[in-house]
């Protein structure tokens, strides 16, 4: 099997309605792009449509974290990088970066922690197994990627303090 590293999907651009009072893209639809984009990284994970309808189960998002690099203006094009993190019997953990479509510069990271969720209970509920390997096969390919710094980033007004070590 051949596996993606990273993952890219392309082929979106910042719309009109996306424009904010600033003249740059609005922080809400960041978080709408990255979702879109998020669609296509599940479906190669193995979380397609067609697999979501006959297991009747899906994710759910429990958290995310997202990063503001520069500013959008209307009219760029979009190309993301995703990759799996991480993984356990019911929940992903998976890092995304937006870049500038074709001049290539970073514009917002976005780390985000995905259940697997039965729709019937609207409960976690364990992945399969094929749905694991598949999984496993993915991480150990992506472990290789070099992790970025926004990867479990504190919110601060403040910098941590570093303690130093004990003498």
């Amino acid at each position: 099997m051949s596996i993606e590293t990273p993952f890219a999907t392309e082929g979106f651009v910042v719309k009109p309605e996306w424009i904010d009072s600033n003249g740059h893209m609005n922080v809400g639809f960041y978080h709408v792009v990255f979702d879109q984009a998020a669609e296509s990284f599940f479906a190669w994970l193995g979380l397609t449509p067609e697999f979501r309808a006959r297991t009747c189960c899906s994710t759910f998002a429990l958290e995310s974290h997202l990063s503001f690099v520069r500013e959008l203006d209307e009219g760029a094009p979009l190309r993301f990088m995703s990759r799996l993190l991480d993984f356990d019997h019911k929940r992903i953990h998976f890092y995304c970066e937006m870049f500038h479509g074709t001049e290539g510069w970073l514009a917002a990271t976005y780390e985000s922690l995905g259940a697997y969720v039965d729709m019937s209970t609207r409960r976690t509920t364990p992945m399969p197994a094929d749905l694991l390997q598949r999984l496993e096969a993915i991480r150990e390919a992506h472990r290789g990627l070099p992790r970025p710094w926004q990867i479990g980033h504190v919110i601060s007004a403040r910098p941590l303090q570093r303690s130093s070590p004990a003498t």
